[in-house]
C-alpha cells in the first residue's frame, strides 16, 4: 500500500511525498532510514482502488509505449535509471495512476532492488507478464535502453492495429444495431397493429404473412424477455471468455475453423508471434524462454498452446520447425514453418522473424480491409432484404382484397 507523507530531510528542507509499505510500522521504519523526520504519514486514499475493489489499473498500449520510449531516451542519454524514474513522476504529476505507479517505483529502486523486482513488486498498475519478462532479461544483460525502444515500438504498433480496427468496425456495427432495432420496431410494434385489419376479413392468409405475423406476436409479446436474453447471453459470453480456459478454448478452436477468418487470426498471431521473439532473441533471451514469452501475448489460445507445447520441447535439444511441422493440436502455416528452418540453419531467425512478422501483418491488414469493405454493404442487404420481406408480406393481403 502507499503512504503519503510530509517533514523535513537531513538537510532540514521540506519533504512531501509518497512511499510503498506493507503496513504503517514500516513505512516509519523506511522513513528513518532515509534520515526524514516526518511530521504526518497516512496512507493514501486511491480512489481508482476502491472502485475496482482492489484490483490493479491497466495501462493502455499508447501509454506503455509512451512510458518506454521515453525511459529508454532518458537512459540513453546516460541518466541513472532511479533519476529517469523521478523524471517521468514530476513530468505525470498531474496523473494520479501515473504518479503513484512511478513513487512507488522509486521507493523500491531506493531500497537496492532492481528494475524488473520494482516492477513486480509495485500494486497500482498491471503490466503485461511479457513486458516484464522482457525487462527482467534486458537488465541482466545490459540491454535495457534498446529493449524498452523495441517495446515501445511493437505496443505501438500494436496500439495502432487495435484502434484501426475499432474504428473500421464502429459504422458496420451501427448500421447492424440500426438495423435490427428497426426490424424489431416493426416486428413489436407496426406489424401488430396492420394484422388487427386481417382479422377482420375472413380470409385465406398469404403463407409469408402468416410468418410475419406470428414473429411480430412473438416479438411484441416477449420482447422484455427477448432484451433479457440478448444482455444474459453477451454478459455470460464475455464472463466465460475470461474466466474459463476450456470454454474459450473451445472458442477459439472454432474459430479457426471458419473460412476467410481463420486466416486472418492465424496471421495476426503469427505477425504478434514473429514481432515479439524477433526482439527477445535480438535482445539476447534465450529461444526456449523467448518462444515462451511470445506465445504468452498470442490470444487464440489454440495457436498460444503449439508454441507453448513447442517451447518445452526446444528445450531438449529440438528445432522449433520441426516441433511445429509435427503438432497435431493445429496446423501452423507451412510457408512460416519453412521459413523458421532456414532462419535455425542460417542463425539468422531473430532478422526471419522480423520479416516474417511484417510480411503477415501486411497480408492480415489486406484481408482485413476487404473484409470491413464488405461488412457494411452485406449488412445493408440484409436490412433492404428484411424489411422488404416484411413489407410485401403485410401488403399481399391487401392486393388480394383488391384484386378480388
Amino acid at each position: 500500500m502507499l503512504f503519503k507523507y510530509q517533514g523535513f530531510d537531513s538537510n532540514g528542507k521540506k519533504v512531501k511525498a509518497k512511499l510503498e509499505a506493507s503496513n504503517l510500522k514500516e513505512a516509519k521504519a523506511k522513513l528513518k532510514a532515509r534520515a526524514i523526520l516526518y511530521t504526518s504519514i497516512e496512507e493514501e486514499n486511491f480512489n481508482l482502488s476502491k472502485v475496482s475493489f482492489k484490483r490493479k489499473k491497466t495501462l493502455d498500449l499508447s501509454t506503455l509505449s509512451y512510458l518506454s520510449r521515453d525511459l529508454s531516451i532518458y537512459l540513453n542519454s546516460g541518466i541513472s535509471l532511479i533519476s529517469a524514474i523521478e523524471l517521468l513522476k514530476q513530468r505525470y504529476k498531474n496523473n494520479k495512476t501515473l504518479s503513484s505507479f512511478f513513487e512507488s517505483i522509486g521507493t523500491y529502486l531506493d531500497e537496492g532492488k532492481n528494475f524488473y523486482v520494482a516492477l513486480d513488486s509495485q500494486s497500482v498498475v498491471k503490466l503485461p507478464e511479457f513486458y516484464k519478462q522482457s525487462i527482467k532479461i534486458s537488465e541482466n544483460g545490459g540491454l535495457l535502453e534498446s529493449v524498452l525502444l523495441e517495446l515501445a515500438t511493437f505496443l505501438k504498433e500494436q496500439d495502432r492495429v487495435k484502434k484501426q480496427a475499432s474504428q473500421a468496425l464502429a459504422y458496420p456495427l451501427f448500421i447492424l444495431f440500426i438495423s435490427l432495432f428497426m426490424v424489431g420496431f416493426m416486428l413489436s410494434f407496426i406489424v401488430p397493429k396492420i394484422t388487427d385489419i386481417f382479422t377482420q376479413i375472413d380470409q385465406e392468409l398469404p403463407q409469408s404473412t402468416k410468418i410475419v405475423i406470428a414473429l411480430g406476436d412473438f416479438f411484441s409479446n416477449n420482447y422484455a424477455y427477448i432484451l433479457v436474453f440478448i444482455f444474459s447471453f453477451v454478459f455470460m459470453f464475455v464472463f466465460l471468455m475470461k474466466k474459463s480456459k476450456a470454454f474459450k478454448y473451445v472458442f477459439d478452436k472454432l474459430v479457426l475453423k471458419l473460412p476467410f477468418f481463420s486466416t486472418m487470426v492465424e496471421q495476426a498471431e503469427l505477425s504478434r508471434f514473429s514481432y515479439m521473439n524477433s526482439i527477445l532473441i535480438k535482445s539476447g533471451v534465450p529461444i526456449v524462454q523467448a518462444i515462451n514469452l511470445s506465445a504468452n501475448i498470442l490470444k487464440n489460445s489454440v495457436i498460444k498452446k503449439v508454441f507453448v507445447d513447442a517451447s518445452s520441447s526446444v528445450v531438449e535439444g529440438k528445432k522449433l520447425s520441426s516441433l511445429l511441422h509435427s503438432n497435431k493440436t493445429y496446423k501452423i502455416d507451412e510457408a512460416f514453418i519453412h521459413s523458421i528452418a532456414i532462419g535455425e540453419d542460417t542463425s539468422r531467425l531473430s532478422e526471419i522473424l522480423n520479416n516474417l512478422a511484417s510480411l503477415y501483418n501486411e497480408a492480415n491488414k489486406d484481408k482485413t480491409n476487404l473484409f470491413l469493405s464488405l461488412l457494411e454493404p452485406i449488412f445493408m442487404l440484409f436490412v433492404g432484404v428484411t424489411i422488404g420481406f416484411i413489407v410485401i408480406s403485410m401488403l399481399l393481403p391487401i392486393f388480394s382484397m383488391n384484386l378480388g
